[in-house]
């Protein structure tokens, strides 16, 4: 079971991250991180019309919507809603080691979940939080390495979340109504390249974006793999939707960062978006419930 994912457009970006389907507005949301740029999309068959770009902040590692269609950007250390105002639900306090937001998703009830990871070579002590309806932060890790995919089994009871360096995929309980987790265990580890972003199906299994391999794989509740391999054409891919009014194409970014002249040669699509029809249909994204950062 191996499918081969298709360019989706011309468009090259240096770190394509965390794409997200607007289902109301038909609309594709993407990051590129280093460019702390927001693009919105359109699908047109099997190819991505990007129709506006907004640049917001020196980096950009997620953005999400409501369901009036407001952006939440998670900035290089604010969430903010765009286009940005003076306000925001600063995260990363300055200091040292310098660090900055990377991944992050709605859970099943609208709160905005966002990691962290370190610009230097630092590790351990990068956080997993999350922004309450009060506007408050809930830390739920503060050990890892490299926060980064997030996803919910389809009733909502199980969370997982990928800190990429040691190549875990951790699970554990979740209670939507009132947000509490269990402790949470190791459920996947993978050592043949890097897992970056996921996203689940509505099968509950998941999919998963291997950095380094060129792979999106997929995955059973119980983390076995399935067999099921998407190859996309840029070794570097880096995070995985379910896109489309059915839910039944899957978006996968990728980069050209970390990738030296050579490789780039080899790989010359490195760094666009890829479509791919694994004959699945994916979940639909909770909106952002809000309130706003910063806004009474």
């Amino acid at each position: 079971m191996r499918y081969t994912a298709a360019v989706a457009g011309e468009e090259t970006f240096t770190l394509g991250e965390g794409p997200v389907w607007d289902g109301p507005r038909e609309r594709l949301l993407w990051v590129d991180v280093p460019a702390g740029a927001v693009h919105e999309g359109r699908l047109d068959g099997d190819r991505v019309i990007v129709t506006a770009t907004h640049h917001l902040d020196r980096t950009v590692g997620a953005v999400v919507c409501s369901a009036a269609g407001e952006l939440l950007v998670a900035g290089e250390k604010t969430v903010f809603t765009a286009p940005r105002g003076a306000t925001g639900a600063r995260i990363i306090a300055e200091g040292s080691p310098p660090r900055r937001l990377n991944d992050g998703a709605c859970d099943p009830a609208g709160r905005f979940l966002v990691g962290s990871l370190t610009l230097d070579r630092t590790r351990g002590g990068e956080t997993l939080v999350r922004l309450e309806r009060d506007g408050s932060l809930t830390t739920l890790d503060d050990d890892l390495t490299l926060s980064n995919g997030l996803a919910w089994s389809p009733d909502g009871t199980l969370f997982y979340s990928i800190d990429s360096v040691p190549g875990i995929v951790w699970v554990r309980t979740y209670d939507v109504a009132t947000g509490a987790v269990g402790p949470r265990r190791e459920w996947l580890r993978i050592d043949d390249g890097v897992p970056d972003g996921m996203c689940a199906d509505a099968d509950g299994h998941l999919w998963i974006a291997v950095w380094g391999a060129g792979e999106v794989r997929r995955y059973t509740p119980d983390g076995r793999p399935t067999g099921a391999v998407v190859e996309v054409a840029a070794p570097h891919t880096s995070s995985v939707a379910f896109v489309g009014p059915g839910l039944d194409r899957m978006l996968i970014t990728t980069a050209t960062d970390e990738l030296d002249a050579e490789r780039l040669a080899a790989y010359s699509m490195s760094g666009r978006l890829f479509i791919a029809e694994a004959g699945v249909t994916g979940l639909p994204v909770a909106p952002w419930a809000g309130p706003a950062p910063g806004e009474p």
